[in-house]
């Protein structure tokens, strides 16, 4: 589903920003991506989606191989991933349902489809009784949970996120643990940009740790190795 072998990236002033990055995410798959702030984590997932080009290496999302995508390629890949931003980029002049629907739109989707979808991704996240209000009349987590939502529109087979719960209080991001949960076992693979360990070792997966640039450490966290499946269910039952 994604692979980096010998990824390089380099900015035009600092130091390498990735440096040999090389690892494979299979399909369904659950991943936390930790690390200090300035550690790489946000690069990486921009060269995933191609918002950025990589200086040196190979790069394959879903089958395509992003390093060497031309510009007119890079929406078709979008199209089968879901990006959720830790600043979330809601349009505050839209309402709930045109900053899901404007997606389709640009796809030329027909209208009808349009709205039997978005309602359908709002439910998924129990935000559809809040479809035509705004932006600034929902909580941070309710803003959260539309940017999911937006991210869901397509049916992605990946979900990159970067920070999701970063701006949330600890209740609050529980609770949008508990989506991506859910939304993982639905086999969406998820790549998650993190810092809360908390968070971590309450529903444990996968976690490649980056230190400036490079792959520090990449372990793989069972939750059935480390969490009985009550304490699973627990965390995970609203």
């Amino acid at each position: 589903m994604i692979v980096m072998k010998r990824v390089f990236k380099k900015y035009t002033r600092g130091p390498l920003a990735l440096v040999n990055v090389s690892l494979l995410i299979e399909q369904g798959e659950f991943v936390y991506l930790m690390g200090e702030s300035g550690s790489g984590k946000s690069t990486l997932l921009k060269t995933l989606y191609r918002e950025e080009k990589v200086t040196k290496g190979y790069v394959e999302v879903c089958g395509q191989v992003v390093a060497k995508m031309k510009n007119r390629e890079v929406p078709n890949l979008r199209r089968n991933i879901g990006i959720v931003f830790q600043d979330i980029k809601l349009l505050t002049n839209q309402t709930i349902f045109e900053n899901i629907a404007y997606a389709l739109r640009v796809i030329k989707c027909d209208e009808r489809l349009i709205e039997t979808r978005v309602l359908a991704v709002l439910r998924e996240v129990g935000l559809e009784h809040k479809v035509n209000e705004y932006p600034g009349d929902c909580s941070g987590g309710e803003q959260q949970r539309v940017a999911i939502a937006r991210a869901l529109i397509n049916n992605p087979s990946v979900i990159l996120a970067d920070e999701p719960t970063g701006n949330l209080d600890h209740e609050t991001s529980v609770a949008i643990m508990r989506l991506f949960y859910r939304i993982n076992q639905k086999g969406t693979t998820i790549l998650m940009a993190t810092h809360d360990s908390q968070l971590i070792e309450q529903i444990p997966y996968r976690v490649i740790e980056l230190a400036k640039g490079k792959i520090k450490s990449d372990r793989s966290q069972s939750h059935v190795a480390l969490l009985s499946n009550e304490k699973v269910k627990e965390y995970t039952t609203e």
